[in-house]
Order: structure tokens, then sequence, then C-alpha cells
């Protein structure tokens, strides 16, 4: 068969199009999305650590430069990337190459990112991304990311300009719960609108379980992976936005009524300890049979020779063999756990007692894998929304809790399992009215 001119291809597409049948550029939204027909009306600047394939930056900035898919239809954010600043630029960087193709501005300042050269605030909106990069550990096994430092300069330049605008932090507020305390505490003295934390309580759940506001949880469990601290957050996450669940909205009646949340201690457990502690009734085998009943990542066999056999990184850290457990004591008396089972899952899994059941609730809270890592694609979805209202979906607060639940966690297990009291996360939030989760299957069919 021999190939079209050029006239005859535009000839053959005017008759498809004349017939009715769909043409190529409306038909294949997830191989050839379109381009924006116009730019877009409002700017992100990203501030980001690196900006490398399948980094956090490229999944969730990536989504304000390509849009993503929402139902059958490709959708464009109000909201476009009109500068970066990437600390770290190697060989694999892709932040100079897209800034080619979609005409964004390369800075090599935060400030300069957030003002483009103007010397005023001259974006709506920033994306603090400091995740994955070179950086050094300290000696409880966190990673050193500037989360803090670069919300410190963008702080900075609102105070210069005098002018302010919603700040998304991904993940963490920082390694170090009295930085986290004190941004929370800067945003609201300066009145931006801070939103943070990790895609795993915006992700799809199976099932779709969502406790109503005020439901007594008596107990709770998540089953978890990785290393400690890049995944502890995503844990901890998971775990309270179910957990928070327990109280009912109070916030209009004042301060002093808003539930409180805040832990009173905590306590790291590691290997054998881990086994011994469920025998002891300190966590539930039971919950984690049905957190466990939630996962398709399941190894066969048994739990503990699983967990001693996984081959831990030794960049993780020096750790025990076997599995670690976060014992958490909440201020109004709930107990909860999280396990991290190497070896023997590689997904989250939650399970709960409720006060009037028969049988714990419990989902997998589900991660669609990479490339898309769909996951920060219902994360970047809530970022939209906020930065178009300056309304995050549920309250920084969380995310200052769970921070510091997880700097907690590994300062006791330097410190031998110490169980460690904390007093300075006694922290009030009302929870959202509704969860914010992913509702229905993420791949459809074509129709």
């Amino acid at each position: 068969m021999l190939p079209l001119s050029r006239r005859s291809f535009l000839a053959s597409s005017a008759l498809v199009a004349s017939w009715g049948l769909p043409t190529l550029a409306a038909d294949t939204p997830r191989t050839r999305p379109p381009k924006r027909a116009k730019p877009a009306s409002k700017k992100l600047a990203v501030v980001a650590s690196v900006y490398w394939y399948l980094s956090h930056a490229y999944h969730i900035a990536g989504r304000f430069l390509d849009g993503y898919m929402k139902g059958d239809e490709h959708h464009f954010p109000e909201f476009g990337i009109a500068s970066a600043y990437v600390e770290q630029v190697k060989a694999n960087d892709l932040s100079r190459e897209l800034a080619k193709e979609h005409g964004f501005r390369i800075s090599e300042t935060i400030e300069d990112a957030l003002t483009l050269g103007t010397g005023k605030l001259a974006v709506d909106g920033v994306l603090l991304i400091c995740e994955h990069g070179d950086y050094k550990y300290n000696t409880k096994g966190q990673k050193l990311y500037p989360r803090y430092e670069y919300f410190q300069k963008i702080a900075g330049v609102f105070e210069k300009t005098r002018n302010t605008v919603p700040v998304f932090c991904d993940k963490h507020l920082s390694y170090d719960h009295k930085q986290g305390a004190e941004m929370v505490a800067m945003a609201k003295k300066m009145n931006f609108p801070l939103m943070a934390g990790s895609s795993l309580p915006v992700t799809w759940r199976r099932p779709e379980l969502e406790f109503k506001l005020g439901t007594k949880i008596t107990e709770a469990l998540v089953a978890s992976r990785g290393e400690l601290e890049i995944y502890g957050i995503h844990a901890l996450e998971t775990l309270q936005c179910m957990v928070e669940r327990r109280f009912e909205r109070q916030g209009h009646l004042g301060p002093a009524q808003i539930p409180k949340q805040g832990v009173k201690a905590v306590t790291c457990l590691q290997g054998d300890a881990v086994w011994k502690a469920g025998d002891d009734g300190l966590w539930s085998w039971e919950l984690l049979e049905h957190a466990l009943g939630r996962s398709p990542s399941r190894n066969a066999g048994d739990i503990r020779a699983n967990c001693k056999r996984f081959p831990r990184p030794a960049n993780w850290g020096n750790f025990v063999k076997g599995p670690i457990a976060f014992l958490i004591e909440y201020a109004d008396g709930l107990k909860a756990t999280v396990l991290q089972l190497d070896g023997h899952v590689a997904d989250e899994t939650f399970a709960a007692r409720v006060e009037g059941e028969k049988k714990p609730q419990s989902c997998l809270f589900w991660l669609p894998p990479p490339p898309g890592a769909a996951f920060l694609e219902a994360l970047a979805s809530h970022v939209e929304t906020f930065m178009a209202t300056g309304k995050p979906p549920y309250p920084v607060e969380r995310t200052q809790l769970t921070g510091g639940i997880l700097d907690y966690a590994l300062e006791s297990r330097v410190k031998d399992s110490k169980r460690l009291e904390t007093p300075d996360l006694d922290i009030r939030y009302d929870p959202p009215n509704d969860s914010g989760f992913m509702r229905g299957d993420y791949v459809k069919p074509v129709k």
C-alpha cells in the first residue's frame, strides 16, 4: 500500500469527518492527548529538589503541564506552570527540556520563581515538592530534605512583596516536628493557605471504606512497608485519615471545642520485640489478619520468617532484622499501631475495631503503579482545587501531627525503643466532612 500524500491525507480526514466518525485527535487522549488550546489563566511556581522521570515533581507538576484524564475527557487545570526552581540538576533532569517544550521560566532562585523577575509576587500558587535527591541522613535515619528551608524562602518572598498565595507542601512538612509546627504557625500568622501531606489519604480504597464522623473506633492498625521514614509518613497518613473520624466536627462551637486529635506517647519496636508485643496484647493479631486479608501483595508462608529473611537495603540504615512497629497512644485513649512488614507485604492496608461491630472494618489503600502512579494524580486533583479555592481538603494540622509522630518514633528507635511522651503533639483539628478519597475505578474501558 502506497503512503498517502499530505493532500490525500487531508482529503481523507475531511471525508471521515463528513461521515460523522471520530477524528484521531479527539479519539486518542490516552495515547496522544491534546495540547492546551490557550495558555492557562493562572500561574504556578514549582520549587523542587529534583525534576526527573517518575519523581514527585514529574508526577504532580506534570499534570499541570500535560493535563490528565477526568472520566472520559482530557482535563487541563486552569493553573499552568509558569516557573521552576530545581535545586539539583543532573544528567537525568527534565526541567530544562520541559521548559523549552511548555514555555515556562527556569529560575536560579526561589525568589525569581515566585516573582518571575518582576520584583513582585507574580504567581497564583506554589508547589513545594522536595522529594528525591542527594541529601544526607541524620542518626535517626531521616533524610534531610530542605522542605523547611524552601518554605522559609517562600515566606520571605511573601513578606518582601507584601502579598501571599496558597502553598502546597508534598508529603510531611519537615523531618523535624518543631520545624513543621513553625511552618503551620507561620502560615497562620501571615494568613496564607497551606496544604501538605501524602497521596495515601486521597487514593482509591478497596473497598471504599469511609467512617461516618463520630464513629467510635476503639483500636486501629496499618500494615505497611518500605524505607522507614520515607514510607512511615505514608503509613501514618493512612492511619490518621481513618481514625480522625472518631470525632464529630465541633469547630463552630469555638476553638476549645475542636477535637483533641493529639498523641500523648509513641514507642518504636524492632525485630522479635514486635511479635512479643502482639503476643502480649499491645497490638492486635486479629486486626492484622483483617488488614492482610485486603493485601494483594501478601507473601505466602509465615510472617515471622518472611520479615526476618527480607534483605533490607544497606542505605536504609542500621536496623534489627525483621519488622518494625510504631505503638501510638492517643490523648483520648485510642490505641493504634503501624507495622512495617517488609518481606511479607508491599502495600498499605488498614483495619479497625468499631464499637458495636462484630468484625473489624478493613480496606486496602490502592496505589496504581508507575509509570503513571495515579495516586499522585489523585493528589494533584486536590491540589488543583486547593489552588483555586484557597481551602485545603483537610486541615494541615493532620500532616503536622503525622510528621510529629514519625519524628518521635524514629527517635524512640535509636533510644532503644524507649516510650516517649509527646506533649507538643497535643494537636486539635476538625476532621473534614468528606474524606476526599477517589471513588470508582481509575481504569475505565473506552466507550
